[in-house]
């Protein structure tokens, strides 16, 4: 299964609004790049992503999970604009911020590190554990 990084700025949508939303979740609306909807059509349900707060915080602070695959963006008037639906699913014990990330060797080639613009992005199974080390595991909600 693919990993993937979902980016918001928690002033905005936090996770702690993603936890509200429960079990149904909410849908990763308001995309408008290209690649980053692409990344979301290729997601399945049942994959995970870290969840980023950008802007406040610049950090990964929990996971979420894929709950429904793509599908029209119902904040777009142009078809073309799609997302998916995502729950979440565990907090991080630590966050993990952007300079962290940048001063792990070992995460020297992750998306976030050097295209930290990307708000939806693929992370590799090893980019994975790395940031769930650095963490220090996560805590179910």
């Amino acid at each position: 299964m693919a990993c993937w990084l979902f980016k918001s700025e928690p002033d905005v949508f936090g996770f702690d609004d993603l936890i509200a939303k429960g079990a149904a979740g909410e849908q990763w609306d308001g995309v408008r790049n290209y690649q980053a909807r692409n990344n979301m059509r290729a997601m399945k349900v049942g994959e995970r992503g870290f969840f980023y707060h950008s802007n406040v915080g610049k950090e990964v602070v929990g996971i979420c999970e894929v709950v429904a695959e793509a599908h029209p963006d119902s904040t777009a008037e142009d078809p073309k604009w799609e997302c998916v639906d995502v729950k979440a699913v565990a907090r991080l014990v630590t966050p993990v911020t952007l300079d962290d990330a940048k001063a792990e060797p070992r995460l020297r080639d992750m998306v976030l590190v050097n295209n930290s613009r990307l708000s939806v992005q693929p992370v590799s199974d090893a980019e994975w554990d790395v940031i769930l080390e650095l963490a220090g595991g996560t805590r179910p909600l």
